[in-house]
């Protein structure tokens, strides 16, 4: 039997950073999103976000790539947001993602800030969140060709 403990942190956006997740349908989306994890053998740790975007806390499934589990994650939940009709509009995922590694002693702290959204988003957007993760990482933007 294969063990396999691959901690990632999924972060995700609205397309075009639409505010579609609202306080009254945020929390059903990322508890529809647990549900849906759980069915499709993704272990989802922790999820939270705030309007525009989501954030996972996940261990990599054996079998799924991080660009899979993303896919499933994110078409499953926006195709179950149109059908229950949560948005006025249609709602998309943005197609990129972000994902990092987190090692066994970081994940209480990514645990926490992924559940600390709320308080985390009163203080600086998520323009500024994505502008920490990348001098945090060393990530830049690339343009397509």
């Amino acid at each position: 039997m294969s063990w396999v403990r691959i901690w990632v942190h999924l972060v995700f956006s609205t397309k075009n950073r639409a505010p579609f997740l609202h306080a009254a349908i945020r929390q059903k989306v990322f508890q529809h999103i647990k549900q849906n994890a759980e069915k499709k053998d993704i272990y989802l740790d922790s999820v939270n976000g705030w309007s525009d975007h989501a954030h996972c806390l996940i261990s990599l499934n054996k079998n799924l790539s991080m660009s899979k589990t993303a896919q499933l994650i994110k078409g499953e939940s926006s195709i179950w947001i149109n059908q229950n009709k949560l948005t006025l509009d249609k709602f998309i995922w943005q197609d990129d993602y972000w994902a990092v590694s987190v090692s066994e002693r970081h994940v209480q702290a990514v645990r926490n800030y992924i559940f600390n959204q709320e308080v985390h988003h009163q203080k600086a957007s998520f323009v500024d969140e994505i502008e920490e993760f990348m001098n945090k990482y060393g990530w830049q933007y690339i343009q397509p060709k």
